[in-house]
Parts: structure tokens; C-alpha cells; sequence
């Protein structure tokens, strides 16, 4: 018995199920930037940026720093305005909100974010990582800002790109404290890269350790690589000293995390084409008083962490749309592009479906309200879902998508009471492919390659499930910033004619495999 025991511990050993012991860089393949991070005890909690998606800001959890659980999201509406709620021709792709900065103190949590798109700096505050959140906001919008509690009972505010400044906030957080002049802390941020920069330095994130400050900052020279910098002090006043702390494939942005026996780390992320902006973690040593990070001044590929999971059902996750008594509509993996109208769509209208019901004549994909999204991930996935076309209107347009601004739609088109299944992308500037329907349910499938910047996908469909046809020619999927966002899978539904058709979506699957 003990014989046959080894023999299989050997086989498993063999085959890899014990092999993987250890985090593999990057951290999170998909579109998780901006991270700010905080450690309460024996638990991670991280905020990151989804910009233009409601809800907003996603708050994430996690106990070893590799894996981790989304748990709420700070706002359900940023702002009730017509570039949020893609009215009157307006819309705010790349931009909502942005850097956001996570903190805890006095037993509350604090995360702050600031937004072109309303114009304001916007402080939410809970008790419990869950929500609800407390909403408070003053004007103006301050740029990509560091909150920072200080041991005097003051708390700072610093913010700005290349030229870096420092003011008091509220005890309360409800705006600047009045009497205190904001003030220039570092003219010149970005000096330490040279003279010719081409982005200035930001995405301030402020630390203390062993009574010294420590400011992080990315920069970008011209002809150049995204660069990490770092400026100590004695006090938060300066004056400062800085240096270049790294330059590997242009990770950067990001700040410091200790662990609880003591280690430290620099929590960064990556432009990484279609898939989106993803994060890498990086260890920590300690020279003369300075942060070192990475090994030999590079980030390493593995982590002696424990190893990543799936980001299958934590950050991302199929959904049959069945819903229990007491269970949420949407589940938090889902975000809408932009505001929806809740008035518009349901999970309870039928059972076991998304209904998506038409409100309004559009022209133009991206311009249509009530598309839902996941965002897709690295390095291959797919989504794929079945659809039903009974309640379709003559110029409804219903299926499944890629969305960014380089978008890729395969769906049904009804026309003139005849129904077609339809491949659309921007790439094309066109219809790719069309195919008339005769029955009532159709299967879509999108499959994207994000190995080694492939940036491709290929959409097919189906009739059964079982048996798919690829549709169309692949789609290359660049990162462009006028989204400023990850390709993300998406569920939509538009009218071209008339409104009050609706398109049942039984179920989303989403898959790491192609």
C-alpha cells in the first residue's frame, strides 16, 4: 500500500499537480491598473481604476497578496450626467474615474478618486470592505492623488503630474482645511529620468517607514520605457530626495506593501496591448535606508508566493442567470458601460435569463445603453453565450461583443422580419459576414489570444453548442486610449428603428482556454 502511494505521489509529481508552488508575474492577467493596496492585519485590500463602468472603483480583498476576491465597489453612479448616461450624443469612454487611493484609519476604510468626467475629487468611507460606502466630494478633481494620515493627526493630500503639490485636508475629509495654503513639494518630480519626458510624473502613492516618507511616481522619458521613481524625506515637507527605483518593460506605478513576518514588496502594473493594464508584484530589499526593488533590478517571473488561481470565479465568472430568493441581480463580476437604465433590463422578467429590452433609437454601438461586461483575461479566454431572438423588433441588433474602440460584434439583425446572424468590426468598417436565421436560438462564441501580444480574437457560432463555425476574418485587438480600458466580453442589445424589442441571454461563459 505504502508502495502504491509513492508511485502515485510520483505520477502526480510527474504531471504537475504539485509542481506549481510558486506566484507567477504578472500577478493578475487582465485589466486591473492603478492599484493602490493596504495590508489590516492578516489581510490585503486593493482599489484599482474600470473608469467609464458602472458600478465603480472595485475594492478586492485577499490573504497571501496573489490571490484575490473582489468585494464591492464604491459607487453604483459616479455622476448622473450625460456623458455617464451616454445621452444627448455624450459619452466618457477613458475617462470617469481614475487613480484611485485606498486607506484605512480609525477603523474605517477610505478610498478616494477623483473624475474629469464630474469634476470633483470623490472620498467614500465604510466600515466594512463590503460597503455601503459614504459618499463625500469637493471640487476640483485632484490628479491622481495620494491620501496621507500622518501621526500629528493631519492628513495631506498630494497631487499633480511633474510638478507636485501638497495640501491639508479636513479632519472629516470633507475638502481642504481652511487657512492652509497648498504648496509646491517638488517642482521638478520627474528629474531624476532626464530632461526629455514625455509623461511627467504621477500616480503619486505616499508611505512612511521607520519615521522616514517615501513617494512613488511614474514617469516616461521619450524614446524611454514607463519609470518607477522614488522621493524620500525626513518630513512630508521635504525636502526630497529622489531617485530612478526601476526600469524593466516599462512596469511601473504602483507603491509598497509589508507582509506580516516582516518582507516587503512593490505592488506595479504593465501596458500589456489588448487584455489591458496588468498588475506585477515585485520583492522588496532594503539598502541605506532606500527601497530596492526587484532582483538585480529586474521583476522576476516567479514569486516565492503562494501560487495564483484561477481569476475564475473571483474577478471574472460564467453566470446561468438563475437567481435564488436573496441573491443579487448581478453578481460584482459584471460592470455596465457606463450608467444603465435599470428600467431597462432584468434577471427576474424571465426566469433564468438577462432580458436587455430596447429604450431608444441609436446609431452607433458604442453609443447604446445597457451593454454588460466582464473583462477578458490573459493569457487566452473565451466568452461565449446562447441567445434568444423571439422578441427582437425589426432593426434590433442583439449578441455578444469585444468591446473597446477597435470593437468586433457578432449577432442577430432582424430586418424587414427576416432575421440574420451578423459579424461587424471597426477593423472592417463593415459587416464582415451574414447569414440568415431561421430559428429562435443561436450560440456565439469569442476566443482571445493575448500570448505574447497576439492581441487576436476570432468570433464564432453555433447552432447546437457543440459544433462551432468561425465567422468572419480574427480581429486584431489594439489598446487604444481613447477607451483607455482591456478588451471586455459584453452582452448588448440596440435599436436602429424602433425601441421596446428585447433580446433574452440564457446564459455567459467564460472560459481560460480558446
Amino acid at each position: 500500500m505504502k508502495r502504491i502511494s509513492k508511485i502515485v505521489f510520483i505520477i502526480l509529481l510527474g504531471s504537475g499537480v504539485f509542481a506549481q508552488q510558486k506566484a507567477n508575474n504578472p500577478l493578475i492577467y487582465a485589466d486591473v491598473p492603478d492599484m493602490s493596496m493596504i495590508r489590516v492585519g492578516d489581510t490585503y485590500y486593493m482599489s484599482s481604476t474600470t473608469m467609464h463602468m458602472s458600478p465603480g472603483v472595485p475594492v478586492m480583498s485577499s490573504k497571501d497578496l496573489t490571490n484575490w476576491t473582489l468585494e464591492s465597489y464604491c459607487y453604483d453612479t459616479l455622476v448622473d450626467n450625460d456623458a455617464m448616461n451616454l445621452d444627448n450624443g455624450q459619452s466618457t469612454y477613458g475617462r470617469g474615474s481614475w487613480a484611485s487611493c485606498i486607506r484605512f484609519h480609525n477603523g474605517e476604510f477610505m478610498v478616494s478618486t477623483f473624475a474629469a468626467t464630474s469634476g470633483k475629487t470623490h472620498i467614500f468611507t465604510s466600515k466594512d470592505i463590503k460597503g455601503p460606502w459614504k459618499e463625500q466630494t469637493f471640487k476640483p478633481a485632484y490628479h491622481d492623488h495620494t491620501i496621507f494620515f500622518d501621526d500629528d493627526g493631519k492628513v495631506y493630500m498630494i497631487y499633480g503630474a511633474g510638478k507636485l503639490k501638497i495640501l491639508e485636508l479636513k479632519p472629516d475629509l470633507s475638502g481642504l482645511m481652511p487657512g492652509v495654503e497648498e504648496k509646491v513639494l517638488i517642482e521638478n518630480a520627474s528629474a531624476p529620468a532626464g530632461d526629455n519626458i514625455m509623461l511627467g510624473a504621477e500616480g503619486s502613492q505616499l508611505f512612511k517607514v521607520n519615521d522616514k516618507y517615501y513617494l512613488f511616481n511614474i514617469t516616461w522619458p521619450r524614446g524611454g520605457m514607463r519609470t518607477v521613481l522614488i522621493h524620500r524625506a525626513d518630513k512630508i515637507t521635504g525636502p526630497w530626495e529622489s531617485r530612478v527605483a526601476l526600469q524593466d518593460r516599462g512596469i511601473a506605478q504602483g507603491g509598497l506593501i509589508d507582509t506580516p513576518d516582516g518582507r516587503w514588496f512593490s505592488y506595479l502594473f504593465r501596458d500589456n496591448g489588448g487584455v489591458g493594464r496588468i498588475p506585477y508584484l515585485t520583492p522588496v530589499t532594503w539598502k541605506d535606508d532606500w527601497p530596492v526593488l526587484g532582483i538585480d533590478g529586474k521583476v522576476p517571473d516567479e514569486l516565492n508566493m503562494p501560487a495564483n488561481g484561477s481569476l475564475i470565479p473571483e474577478l471574472v465568472n460564467s453566470d446561468e442567470f438563475n437567481r435564488k430568493k436573496g441573491d443579487k441581480d448581478l453578481p460584482l463580476v459584471w460592470q455596465w458601460n457606463h450608467n444603465p437604465d435599470n428600467s431597462l433590463w432584468s434577471v427576474q422578467e424571465r426566469k433564468g435569463y438577462l432580458r436587455l429590452t430596447t429604450g431608444r433609437v441609436d446609431t452607433s454601438f458604442v453609443m447604446a445603453k445597457n451593454t454588460l461586461t466582464q473583462r477578458t483575461i490573459g493569457p487566452e479566454s473565451t466568452g461565449s453565450t446562447k441567445l434568444e431572438v423571439s422578441g427582437m423588433k425589426d432593426g434590433d441588433f442583439a449578441g455578444l461583443c469585444l468591446l473597446q474602440k477597435n470593437y468586433g460584434l457578432l449577432g442577430v439583425k432582424m430586418e424587414s422580419g427576416q432575421k440574420f446572424i451578423v459579424m461587424e468590426s471597426v477593423a472592417a468598417g463593415k459587416e464582415e459576414a451574414r447569414i440568415p436565421l431561421t430559428k429562435k436560438e443561436v450560440y456565439f462564441k469569442a476566443a482571445c489570444d493575448f500570448k505574447d501580444r497576439k492581441d487576436e480574437a476570432q468570433f464564432y457560432y453555433s447552432f447546437n453548442g457543440k459544433a462551432w463555425t468561425a465567422i468572419g476574418a480574427p480581429m486584431k485587438m489594439p489598446y487604444t486610449l481613447p477607451h483607455f480600458m482591456g478588451y471586455r466580453f459584453g452582452l448588448f442589445n440596440y435599436a436602429t428603428e424602433s425601441s421596446g424589442g428585447y433580446a433574452d441571454f440564457d446564459w455567459f461563459r467564460i472560459s481560460h482556454s480558446l
